[in-house]
């Protein structure tokens, strides 16, 4: 397995402020942000990527779209029932929560067969602080996310063997 990186750097690109460059070690890889940018007061709902320097937590994924990636993060498998709490008024905003309400990680789509947890408005939580900031598989053409970094499919399971709790991610 390759050496661990340190950190990940995210920063917007030139003319646009819904896509960025990640810095990976060597790597320059383009990146999707939040459709409201990068800003340091992220709020609930704003489609903002907040500002700052986050833990990478775990590594949720699909084992049905692809074999189990190589990292140094913990692993969780997505199943039907794992989903997110967005609710500012619950106990449990911003922690995994079982399905029916919340942020469903189990989709049709393939934005969350792979899913970093960061560390964002975790200790302490504070409501309306913005719930569910991941690093995910990207749209085609890297749309804009709700407030994520993601980036293509490809290029994160190659990234993930160079992952690990001691990795940073920062963003602005």
């Amino acid at each position: 397995m390759p050496s661990t990186l340190k950190r990940l750097d995210v920063r917007t690109a030139p003319g646009s402020r819904t896509r960025g460059i990640m810095i990976a070690g060597p790597l320059a890889i383009p990146v999707a942000l939040g459709r409201g940018g990068i800003l340091a007061n992220k709020r609930e709902g704003d489609g903002a990527t907040p500002r700052g320097r986050f833990r990478l937590v775990r590594l949720w994924w699909r084992a049905d779209r692809g074999a189990r990636p190589l990292t140094l993060l913990p692993v969780r498998r997505v199943t039907r029932h794992d989903a997110w709490c967005e609710d500012p008024s619950d106990r449990r905003y911003n922690q995994p929560i079982k399905a029916p309400s919340g942020d469903h990680l189990w989709r049709d789509d393939a934005l969350y067969d792979l899913v970093i947890e960061i560390d964002h408005n975790t200790r302490p939580r504070i409501a309306r602080h913005g719930s569910a900031v991941f690093i995910h598989v990207a749209r085609d053409g890297l749309t804009p996310t709700a407030g994520c970094v993601a980036l293509d499919k490809r290029r994160l399971y190659g990234l993930l063997s160079r992952l690990g709790t001691r990795t940073t991610i920062r963003v602005g």
